[in-house]
């Protein structure tokens, strides 16, 4: 089971215990009134949400058993995870997760490096590549395919990119 962080309760608002939240951007859908999330990575710790709502702009939760703001500011700076099967993505949409440790290869099938992360920069994001870090823009003139059966993204760089 591979849980996914969706969201960090960043803060208490109001005088009924409830929690402003920050959704990820894989988060935005996944918060639901009903709902059990994992406080940890582990799974081991959970807790139900008893009601989402937005107040100018952000997402604010009541988590089952906290109805006062003494008792939510135990929970400030926990983040809510859920499986990565409930994360629900649109058509070339990926998770950072599931793009990392991916091999980086070119049109011949030369191995150029093994994706060690991804930063998302102001103009888009990228793909941090080997050991040097080198960033590879995740835009269509340079990612050709992203296999994640095959575990391999095949790319189109012009020279010198991951020099």
């Amino acid at each position: 089971m591979k849980l996914i962080s969706i969201a960090r309760l960043v803060g208490v608002f109001g005088l009924n215990g409830e929690l402003k939240c920050a959704t990820t951007s894989a988060g935005a859908g996944a918060l639901g009134a009903g709902r059990e999330y994992a406080l940890d990575a582990d799974g081991h710790r959970r807790i139900r949400c008893t009601s989402v709502r937005r107040h100018q702009n952000r997402d604010l939760v009541s988590l089952e058993g906290v109805t006062t703001p003494e008792t939510a500011r135990e929970f400030v700076g926990s983040e809510l995870f859920v499986e990565r099967g409930e994360v629900a993505l649109g058509p070339d949409e990926y998770l950072d997760s599931d793009l990392t440790g991916l091999r980086l290869l070119d049109g011949r099938g030369h191995e150029l490096g093994v994706v060690a992360g991804v930063e998302h920069l102001p103009a888009q994001d990228c793909l941090v590549v080997g050991p040097k870090r080198n960033l590879v823009p995740l835009v269509s003139a340079f990612i050709k395919s992203i296999d994640l059966e095959k575990g391999e993204i095949v790319v189109e760089l012009p020279a010198g990119l991951l020099e």
